[in-house]
């Protein structure tokens, strides 16, 4: 059986922190799975990848993000069906956190504390990307 990925798309939203200037990664907590793990979420009908990471981020952290690099595209199995998230590094822009159901916390935290409280794995691959991506010439 041949089952079609759903089709999701979200960011490493990364700022310089406001205190030291130090990188910092922005980690959404979701309730529902009480986990930790970057803004994504599914595409909407005939939208494109770039529209829903970008709106994923706002939705999900209340931040605009500018695009950098496409990292990683993530292949996993959600709820029984597979599921397919394309990621990009994104800068933080304007904004402000106000948790909502989908979203109860966010955290900025410096690459290192980031990929320890990541739930899964492979979300913390991707901030080792975001590390290469940003010090690429």
């Amino acid at each position: 059986m041949n089952e079609t990925p759903v089709p999701a798309a979200g960011c490493v939203l990364w700022r310089r922190s406001p205190v030291d200037g130090g990188l910092e990664v922005c980690l959404v907590h979701r309730p529902k799975y009480d986990d930790w793990s970057h803004p994504k979420g599914k595409l909407k009908r005939d939208e494109d990848a770039v529209a829903g990471a970008l709106r994923e981020v706002e939705e999900e952290t209340g931040y605009t993000a500018a695009l950098g690099s496409e990292l990683s595209t993530a292949h996993y199995y959600a709820n029984g069906r597979p599921k397919e998230v394309r990621y990009w590094a994104g800068e933080a822009g304007e904004g402000h956190f106000t948790p909502n159901h989908e979203v109860d916390r966010i955290l900025w935290l410096p690459p290192s504390q980031a990929r320890e409280r990541l739930t899964q794995p492979r979300d913390a691959e991707l901030v080792n990307e975001l590390l290469a991506s940003l010090s690429a010439p």
